[in-house]
């Protein structure tokens, strides 16, 4: 693996070297990785916080000590920033590697919700997230329109919310959690759009840079589409959670 980071310039110079129907078909193969390693991601997230919200012994080590469970989520915090600096120097298996292991994390921190909201609406909830997850996705992947000018706004967008939320854990307004809830909600339904446009150029890394390359790609751009949905599904459930 060499130890040079990915060019966006490189991938540009080769996606014009290729017709339009390589190119279209390059972009489909890494997607479908991406799309596997994100639904992977999930299902992990998933089972591993239903076994969890299951298991009374577990959540007493989770959640019977406050340091054990922010503890969990400064090490998802610490793996995330390693695998979006590390993707293109680690191997193939580190990459990997690091996602299953973050999505069996997440699942861990996650399971709360199972214990606060009843599971119906968990899963009407996921349905509903899915569905506005997948036609905005299906928008950034196919649209004409070039979103890159989202960037700034989103980009600003996301450090306004998680400073207000922050403020909100010691103000505890009900307003600005309204607010914070609905802005959370249109900010990764955009986001979906963006980043998906924004790995199309990715797909092209294993024409420049080679196969191993082209893998660890995949899981990132996996990593990016399911932070946004997760995000997504966690803000939408503030407004059609029912509480146990």
């Amino acid at each position: 693996m060499s130890d040079n980071q990915f060019s966006p310039d490189r991938a540009r110079v080769a996606a014009r070297q290729l017709s339009a129907e390589e190119a279209a078909q390059i972009q489909a193969q890494f997607f479908t990785q991406v799309y596997g390693w994100m639904a992977a991601g999930l299902a992990l997230t998933g089972g591993v916080a239903l076994f969890t919200a299951a298991s009374p012994a577990v959540q007493a080590v989770i959640f019977g000590n406050k340091f054990v469970f922010f503890g969990l989520i400064i090490a998802e915090l610490l793996l995330v920033g390693f695998l979006s600096a590390r993707v293109f120097k680690w191997s193939r298996g580190q990459v990997q590697a690091a996602f299953i292991a973050y999505a069996a994390l997440n699942g861990l921190t996650l399971s709360v919700i199972f214990l606060i909201y009843t599971a119906g609406s968990i899963a009407s909830t996921f349905f509903i997230a899915s569905l506005m997850f997948g036609v905005m996705s299906a928008f950034g992947y196919f649209t004409k329109s070039d979103l890159s000018g989202w960037g700034k706004l989103l980009s600003m967008a996301l450090i306004g919310l998680v400073i207000a939320m922050v403020v909100n854990m010691f103000w505890t307004n009900s307003t600005l959690n309204l607010l914070t809830s609905f802005i959370g909600v249109i900010l990764f339904t955009a986001l979906a759009a963006y980043d998906t446009q924004k790995l199309k150029q990715l797909a092209f890394i294993g024409v420049t840079e080679g196969e191993e390359m082209h893998d660890n790609a995949s899981v990132l751009g996996a990593l990016t589409l399911y932070l946004d949905f997760v995000n997504l599904f966690l803000f939408l459930l503030r407004f059609f959670g029912r509480r146990r």
